[in-house]
């Protein structure tokens, strides 16, 4: 299965500032979208809205057949578990290994006794081996998180996301605390996970460079004129 993202007029603000003022974005899947605009112009927040993490005040979040906008309860937290969320900050348990945090993703399928045992099913294993190889970390699976580069943890991020068997993956901001050969080498593999997965990856970025070169199309966002 795969899922497209329809973004329709989505308007939010914060203490009577408007953050996003009737902004609309498709993302199809296989498709790397970029999001570029300087801070301020709402990137976060719509990649906060589109997850629901944070609740838009008006228009329609469409990720394959979900409303998101109209969604709560059960029914929202089975649509969420369809996106993938990479973070700038990474996100991952520093305490535990790679492989470990690999398997979170596979927490909202997993009987409460296995999560707290540790005892996740031996196919949920596989996949995540599997993801690691594919993100080049296999060697590096049973190393703590805090022990990796950054690099390194953007891409235990990547093969979690693998194993949530998302459909759609939203990156905040993911290549801003690397270096700039490890932000191409992420930027590269997100736009390699989206063609193999066909997997919608909806990317903010400061970077026009790095946008051209990866993303197969660029929405500029701009500050709300209020």
């Amino acid at each position: 299965m795969t899922a497209s993202l329809r973004v329709r007029d989505l308007c939010k603000s914060y203490d009577g500032v408007r953050v996003l003022d009737r902004f609309s974005v498709d993302v199809e899947p296989g498709e790397f979208v970029a999001l570029l605009g300087p801070s301020g112009t709402g990137k976060t927040t719509l990649l906060r809205c589109l997850a629901r993490l944070a609740d838009p005040d008006a228009g329609e979040i469409y990720v394959g057949s979900h409303a998101m906008h109209l969604l709560s309860g059960r029914a929202l937290r089975v649509a969420r578990h369809e996106i993938g969320f990479v973070f700038q900050q990474f996100n991952l348990v520093r305490r535990r290994s790679a492989l470990e945090n690999v398997l979170t993703g596979r927490l909202a399928d997993v009987s409460l006794w296995r999560v707290i045992a540790g005892r996740f099913p031996e196919a949920d294993c596989r996949a995540a081996f599997a993801a690691l190889e594919r993100v080049g970390l296999l060697d590096y699976a049973f190393q703590r998180a805090d022990q990796l580069s950054g690099g390194q943890q953007q891409r235990v991020a990547i093969a979690r996301a693998i194993v949530q068997r998302s459909h759609l993956m939203l990156a905040d901001e993911p290549v801003a605390s690397l270096d700039p050969a490890a932000a191409e080498s992420v930027l590269a593999l997100l736009r390699d996970i989206a063609r193999e997965h066909r997997m919608g990856v909806l990317c903010s970025l400061h970077q026009p460079v790095l946008a051209e070169r990866f993303a197969d199309r660029i929405c500029e966002m701009r500050p709300s004129p209020g």
